[in-house]
């Protein structure tokens, strides 16, 4: 059996605790009575807090950047669609810790500000090919005026879900749905489907639920 370094487990046991409490009420010292290590081991391999969750937020911008690296020029199907929305939805909700108190942890990380905002703009980018690629096909009818304003509307609603979906469970930050998310996406997109292509999108939507 392979030993997890004491650096992953140090991030892993962040990433939890971060999840669970909320990033500004996680101290180094919790972390590391949580891992049972020295805090001199711990400072050992990241200098301070800030330096995990930079680290924790790399690994999850080059997963998101992956993601949203949509082509412009392929036919993307709505079952095709509705799995980009159902990773993108499990990616937010393993680092949901960002996403729950978005603007404080962005106003303490300055040097992170720059890297998220790349992020959003790739989302409504993946968005827009998703779309466009669907109105290509005669599979979503939309003017070019509404679908500007679907990717802002989809890209703020990915972005703002987890915070909103935090707040019915407060007492237990550790219950996340993100199907829910991936169900709220594609009624946004719903009344711009092409009749014959609406009821496999309720289909499949309600599948998340």
């Amino acid at each position: 059996m392979t030993k997890i370094k004491t650096r992953d487990r140090i991030l892993n046991a962040s990433l939890s605790l971060f999840n669970k409490l909320g990033e500004p009420n996680v101290t180094t010292l919790l972390i590391s009575d949580e891992l049972d290590i020295s805090p001199g081991n711990l400072y050992y391999h990241f200098r301070s807090k800030g330096d995990i969750v930079e680290e924790l937020f790399t690994a999850f911008e080059a997963e998101m950047l992956d993601l949203l690296a949509v082509p412009e020029d392929v036919d993307i199907s709505l079952d095709q669609q509705s799995f980009f929305l159902h990773l993108l939805f499990e990616g937010v909700a393993r680092y949901r810790f960002l996403y729950q108190d978005l603007v404080n942890v962005l106003s303490r990380y300055e040097r992170l500000q720059v890297r998220f905002r790349r992020i959003l703009k790739n989302k409504t980018g993946a968005f827009r090919s998703i779309c466009e690629s669907l109105r290509r096909q005669n599979m979503m009818l939309i003017e070019q005026e509404e679908l500007d304003s679907l990717c802002e509307q989809l890209t703020l609603t990915a972005c703002y879900w987890s915070a909103f979906d935090t707040l019915s469970h407060l007492d237990d930050r550790e219950s996340v749905d993100p199907g829910r998310g991936v169900y709220q996406m594609m009624h946004l997109m719903l009344p711009y489907f092409a009749p014959e292509e609406q009821e496999h999108a309720k289909l499949v939507s309600r599948g998340y639920l």
